[in-house]
């Protein structure tokens, strides 16, 4: 089978969409040797593509240059005309942004579907515009696979879809993704990013979704039943400007009186993430809406004990391997915080449990499972 992936990500690995198409396509080569993939992007897309995938993936640069209108154009002509001209017998987008007119059977995965469900995010007239465009192209590929049950109810709701055209393929931490062998490992992380012995983990985006502001209201409960025993780390970009949809957590930190609490790491290398969550008393992820939620496996997969929320996707991943709470409910967020850092009996059984439950998940599976579309959509 001949395999022809829209490789526009392919080194934006700081992206999920990144990240996606890489472990996917290092874990569909492994697990099929004799599957032929082919990864069509603009030529400047793969100037850092990896080269160690094996004689099963061919990189096809396209001439194009970046940019918006490029890359629709990309989409909607390039890519399946390269596709279909190489003779491939599947075509697989793994983004939300499939062609109006795909030419051969095709496989679309969609992450999310956020610019339909939430009304912040609804974007400019031009994202609105793409939006649609992609949403009435999403009906013409011959498959959509979704990160969770949650995301495909939302596709399907939103975007009017048969249910046998939607499928759930869960995604899964990347293998580098284990707890620290050694306390070397955690000290030099502790020492490179300046941080205290103990504390609490947020790491990830900075958008209204996240809910930070939650997380803050919460921690002024932490702060009152320990106070300056456990420090809470944000790590990630902080906004350049404080907005509405990008609100800085520092400013509401000051106003609620708990800045002296807050520790911005800023951005943290893929390479030291591991051993951060390792380092980490507790990962806290408050999010109001998530296509999967990887930060949450992430941290299991390193044995991390996990706070997190009731809202979309985030109960798929977890189960009842981390506490659930009402993205609302701010008492409710501080509780299990406070249990997890002064508990260590709590603290040892839901870290144990929690590195059980990331075992479920393997890029291994999700090979296998898009394989299997991949197969389907062709019959």
């Amino acid at each position: 089978m001949k395999v022809a992936i829209n490789a526009w990500f392919i080194n934006q690995i700081n992206t999920g969409s990144g990240q996606y198409l890489r472990y996917l396509v290092s874990a569909l080569a492994k697990f099929d040797p004799a599957l032929e993939i082919t990864l069509i992007a603009p030529t400047f897309a793969l100037e850092n593509a990896p080269t160690d995938w094996g004689d099963s993936v061919t990189l096809h640069p396209v001439p194009l240059k970046p940019g918006n209108w490029h890359k629709l154009r990309f989409e909607q002509s390039l890519f399946p005309k390269t596709a279909r001209a190489i003779g491939a017998d599947v075509a697989h987008v793994p983004y939300w942004g499939s062609a109006l007119n795909p030419r051969l059977p095709t496989v679309v995965t969609v992450h999310d579907i956020i610019p339909r469900v939430l009304p912040e995010y609804h974007g400019s007239p031009a994202v609105r515009l793409y939006t649609g465009l992609v949403s009435a192209a999403a009906a013409n590929a011959d498959l959509i696979l979704a990160d969770s049950d949650a995301s495909r109810a939302d596709i399907l709701a939103h975007l009017h879809l048969p249910p046998e055209k939607v499928r759930t393929v869960y995604l899964a931490p990347a293998p580098h993704y284990q707890p620290a062998e050694t306390w070397a490992e955690i000290d030099a992380v502790l020492e490179k990013y300046n941080l205290p012995e103990v504390f609490a983990l947020y790491m990830g985006g900075f958008d209204v979704r996240k809910n930070l502001r939650a997380l803050l209201h919460a921690w002024t409960f932490v702060v009152s039943g320990l106070g300056d025993n456990v420090k809470l780390v944000m790590a990630g970009k902080l906004p350049a400007i404080n907005s509405a949809f990008f609100p800085n957590p520092l400013k509401l930190a000051d106003e609620l009186g708990i800045a002296d609490h807050i520790i911005t790491p800023g951005w943290i290398d893929e390479a030291d993430k591991p051993a951060l969550y390792s380092a980490a008393r507790v990962f806290v992820y408050p999010s109001r809406y998530e296509g999967f939620g990887l930060p949450v496996l992430e941290a299991m997969a390193c044995g991390t004990p996990v706070v997190t929320t009731t809202a979309s996707s985030l109960p798929e991943l977890a189960g009842a391997d981390a506490f659930l709470v009402d993205p609302d409910d701010t008492k409710q967020l501080a509780a299990p915080i406070i249990s997890l850092t002064i508990q260590e009996d709590t603290h040892n059984e839901m870290a144990e449990r929690a590195y059980r439950r990331a075992q479920e998940f393997s890029w291994q599976i999700t090979a296998r499972k898009t394989l299997q579309a991949y197969r389907d959509v062709i019959q």
